[in-house]
Parts: structure tokens; C-alpha cells; sequence
């Protein structure tokens, strides 16, 4: 049995580009929707749950309740202690993946078809039946506690963190989602079963799915798999407007090269204005070579290896931010340069031959996400997520083809802030005071 493991990797990589994404939209008897590609060539299937809220739901005092929750949903389910799960799933060539964010938690299958319905048994048990054993809470919250401990020491996690406090606060935003060592410490069975409760509910879930799998089997998948969970999940937490103030914000520590996260509020992703944004923020930071930052910084200075920047729409907050890393002596002309380069786009705009070239990577890269069943089925429920059209994949580039100078003049001039661009610098960075 052990064979299938890397058999199911290997369908995993060897499911076919597709040239055109067929989405059919599935509702099942009991009202659960999903979208679905199907592709019966390759006897293998994705399955892709989003619950909505994730860490964000934790409690006051219970910070990382629902990131040790999902890790011990394949720690124990149903009448399968947690070696018992692990020799199942391994037996089934299945594989699941339980993951945590700021608004969601994930849980990611990967079955053969001719084992679908031992694999997707198994998966109802771990979402519905999780079995909480005080041995495997004791060990998991261990794992946790450790890496939370690794991360003090870790510039990179360290200004994340401090980012994330000086803007979001006492918000669920304002802290890791591990938690601390001390409130995962404090952690009981009863808070993980009330997290549980709380995350995984039907009102809150999306369903991606793509493979040898039909509309009708779907259907009747999700039903079985769904039925048992909670009709309602916890409330949602509130919205929280970004405020920030240009200036820097110097955590001491010692290392020989300073870390920064700099940013300030952004774009939501329903705002008309998304679109041209992503298009811009692809000029001025994306990460490629052709960027602003990145050939101001890097390839004129020798600043640094790497800078980037990115929009970072969030289901409470919207934020535009960016990254860059230098010796303690260089951080501060890197930062400069940064600031400069902020402000010219904000006042400016690009040229054509920076927007035409924006436009051919960012149409000629898209269809290549695609490039596996579980890649595909990961898409359909960030687009539903989104409260994107089902024909979305199909319109995607013309959209970034319709931006035009004007727009992205326009939208620089109200994105772009250099008035409010704060920077959060980790390390011994000569010349920078908070």
C-alpha cells in the first residue's frame, strides 16, 4: 500500500493544463454549494472545504484555540486513536491537509476514486468526529509551544508579529494565530471542542472539488460528508479601519541584517478599483526583475537580495505592504529609496511600456495556475470566497487588459500614500530611530 503515496503525487503534478475551465455550480439536497472541474481522465480527485472566520474566531483569553484545533483534526477520529488515523489514510493512498488562517481554516483531501468512499469516511470522522485525546493534545500543544519559542528567535516572525500589533491592536489581526506559549499552555479539551463548534459550521463553508468525480456524486458526497456539523457558527469578528503614520517603528534585536514590513491601508477586493491596483502593485513591487522596487533597490544600490510588495485584502481589513531585508548600515537608504519611489508613482503613474509589459506577464501567467487537480480545486473556493462570478476564470485577463494609463494614474494617486507608509524594523539598523 505504500506505493500509492507517491502515486497519488504523481497525479497530483500529472493532471493536464487546461486550456478552458469548465465550472459546473453544484447544490446538493441539503443546500450545500459547491463548484466543480470535471475531469474524469486521471482516476483521482481534489477536494477543497473552506470554513470562513478561521483564527479570528478564537475567543478572548483562548488565542490559538482553532489553530490547535485543526492541527489535532487528524490526531484521533471517530473509533481511530491517532496512529490508527494516520495507518488509514496511508492504507486509502488519501491525504488530508488542515490548515489556518485569519479568515479561514482549510482542509485540503486528495483521493484515488476507487477508494473514494473508505477515504471520504474517514474524512467525515476527522471533521466531525475529532476525538481530542488529552495524549495528543499534550503532544501537539508541544510542537506548537516550540515553534512559537523558535519564532522569538526569528527576525522575520518577529517584525510580522510587531507589524501586526501596531496596526491591528487588541483585533484577533493583532496577534499570531498560534497564540502564545502561555494561552496555548492554558488551553483545554472543552475550549478546543468549542472552537471546533465554532469554526466548522455548515453556514460558513465553501466547497471547491476537481477530478473523476460527477455533479450528482458530488451532491451526494457533501451531504453525507457535511450533515453532522453545526447548522450556525460563531459570529464573525467586527471590521477594523487601518490608520497608520509615516514613520518607523525600530524593535531592537541583535543580527547583522535589519528586517522591514512597511505598508499602509489598501484595497479590498470587491472595490472597482482592485484590479487596476493589482496591476500597479505589480509595476512598483511584485517581485520581478522589471519592478520599481526591486531595480531601485536591488539592481542600482545593492541594497538587498530582494523587496517586494503586495495587496493584502483581508475579510476585515484591507492593507498594501511590502518587504525588504539589508545590513544594519544599508536599511536606512534602502527604506529611503522606498519612500522616494512610493511617492514618484503616487504622483506619476507608469509608462505604457511598464503597464504593457504588467499586462503580458500577469495574462500570460495566469492560465498556468492550473496546473493541477488540487491547484484547481484550491481556485474555485478562493473565487467563491471572493464572491466572484462563476465565469470569472474566463473574463480574469480581459479585465487586466481593460486597465489602461489613466486608471492606473488615477488609482495611484488615491492607493499609493506616502504620508502614511510606516515601516517596522527588526534589528540594529544604524541610523533609524522609532
Amino acid at each position: 500500500m505504500k506505493l500509492f503515496a507517491p502515486l497519488v503525487a504523481l497525479l497530483v503534478l500529472a493532471a493536464p493544463l487546461q486550456a478552458e475551465i469548465d465550472i459546473t455550480e453544484v447544490e446538493t439536497p441539503g443546500g450545500i454549494n459547491a463548484w466543480l472541474v470535471e475531469e474524469p481522465s486521471i482516476p483521482f480527485v481534489s477536494l477543497e472545504l473552506r470554513f470562513k472566520g478561521g483564527a479570528s474566531l478564537d475567543l478572548p483569553g483562548k488565542r490559538g484555540a482553532t489553530n490547535l484545533m485543526a492541527g489535532l483534526l487528524e490526531e484521533g477520529a471517530g473509533d481511530l486513536d491517532a496512529r490508527g488515523f494516520a495507518e488509514r489514510a496511508e492504507s486509502l493512498a488519501a491525504r488530508f491537509d488542515f490548515d489556518v488562517g485569519d479568515d479561514s481554516v482549510s482542509v485540503s483531501a486528495r483521493f484515488l476514486t476507487e477508494n473514494q468512499d473508505e477515504a471520504l469516511a474517514l474524512l467525515r470522522d476527522a471533521i466531525t468526529r475529532p476525538r481530542f485525546d488529552q495524549d495528543a493534545i499534550d503532544r501537539v500543544k508541544a510542537q506548537i509551544v516550540s515553534s512559537i519559542r523558535s519564532d522569538a528567535q526569528d527576525p522575520d516572525s518577529i517584525v510580522g508579529r510587531a507589524f501586526d500589533e501596531l496596526i491591528f491592536g487588541d483585533h484577533p489581526y493583532g496577534s499570531p494565530i498560534e497564540g502564545t506559549a502561555e494561552s496555548v499552555a492554558n488551553l483545554t479539551r472543552d475550549d478546543l471542542v468549542e472552537a471546533h463548534q465554532g469554526a466548522l459550521a455548515r453556514d460558513n463553508v465553501y466547497v471547491g472539488a476537481a477530478g473523476d468525480i460527477s455533479s450528482e456524486d458530488l451532491a451526494n458526497v457533501l451531504d453525507t460528508l457535511l450533515t453532522d456539523l453545526p447548522e450556525t457558527g460563531a459570529p464573525q469578528p467586527a471590521d477594523i479601519e487601518v490608520e497608520t503614520e509615516a514613520g518607523v517603528t525600530v524593535v531592537p534585536f541583535d543580527v547583522p541584517q535589519s528586517v522591514a514590513i512597511f505598508g499602509h491601508d489598501g484595497v479590498a477586493r470587491d472595490d472597482p478599483d482592485f484590479f487596476a491596483a493589482y496591476v500597479l502593485n505589480e509595476i512598483l513591487g511584485g517581485g520581478g526583475f522589471e519592478a520599481r522596487l526591486m531595480e531601485e533597490v536591488r539592481e542600482k544600490r545593492g541594497l538587498t537580495y530582494g523587496v517586494y510588495s503586495y495587496l493584502v485584502p483581508k475579510d476585515h481589513a484591507a492593507l498594501y505592504l511590502g518587504r525588504v531585508s539589508s545590513a544594519n548600515d544599508r536599511i536606512a537608504e534602502a527604506i529611503q529609496v522606498i519612500r522616494d519611489e512610493w511617492a514618484k508613482m503616487a504622483e506619476n503613474g507608469v509608462a505604457q511600456d511598464e503597464l504593457d509589459s504588467a499586462k503580458t506577464y500577469l495574462t500570460g501567467a495566469y492560465p498556468l495556475r492550473f496546473d493541477g487537480n488540487g491547484t484547481i480545486a484550491n481556485i474555485l473556493v478562493g473565487m467563491q470566497m471572493d464572491d466572484l462570478p462563476v465565469d470569472y476564470v474566463k473574463t480574469r485577463n480581459d479585465k487586466v487588459e481593460a486597465i489602461t494609463l489613466e486608471d492606473i494614474k488615477r488609482v495611484a494617486d488615491r492607493v499609493l500614500k506616502p504620508d502614511a507608509l510606516r515601516f517596522v524594523v527588526v534589528g540594529q539598523p544604524e541610523g533609524l530611530d522609532s
